[in-house]
């Protein structure tokens, strides 16, 4: 019987990568294996630095080269940058159609298709490499109705004050 499924945090409100990460957390304290790929984020070397303590039970990927958030980067800075995303998603597909992880976590990625950096395809093809045991979060501010029959949990953050 299968276990997995797809879920996604979106909404303006803070706190959809930290729920994420939360579920990520859990399932590792159950001794499953979880990969966590960022994109869009800036990084910083606190984070960056507590992230990796969390490792080898979380497995931490970002692709992205630039230490600043993608829209404060040059348009030259963001079309190498999204050469790296491309490559973050093609390692999403390949850990997804391996198997390699009980659950993948996409941090951002929603927003790579409302920045216009990938195509709704691109994504859609990640979903469709997932196993049916594994679990697929993605996060993100905006989610594309087009995703929705494929998404068996959807939870919208907002901010009340």
């Amino acid at each position: 019987m299968a276990t997995g499924s797809v879920q996604v945090y979106h909404g303006e409100g803070r706190g959809k990568s930290s729920a994420a990460l939360g579920k990520g957390i859990r399932a590792a304290s159950e001794g499953k294996d979880v990969f966590v790929i960022q994109f869009l984020k800036g990084k910083t070397d606190a984070e960056m630095e507590f992230i990796k303590r969390l490792e080898p039970e979380i497995k931490f990927f970002r692709f992205e080269k630039s230490e600043e958030n993608f829209n404060e980067l040059s348009e030259e800075e963001q079309r190498e940058e999204v050469q790296n995303i491309r490559n973050g998603l093609n390692f999403a597909k390949k850990v997804l159609s391996t198997g390699e992880c009980d659950m993948l976590i996409l941090d951002e990625v929603l927003g790579i298709l409302e920045n216009n950096l990938v195509e709704e395809e691109d994504l859609q093809n990640i979903i469709n490499a997932r196993s049916e045991d594994t679990d697929l979060i993605m996060t993100g501010t905006v989610l594309s109705e087009a995703f929705k029959p494929q998404i068996d949990e959807i939870y919208r953050i907002i901010s009340e004050k």
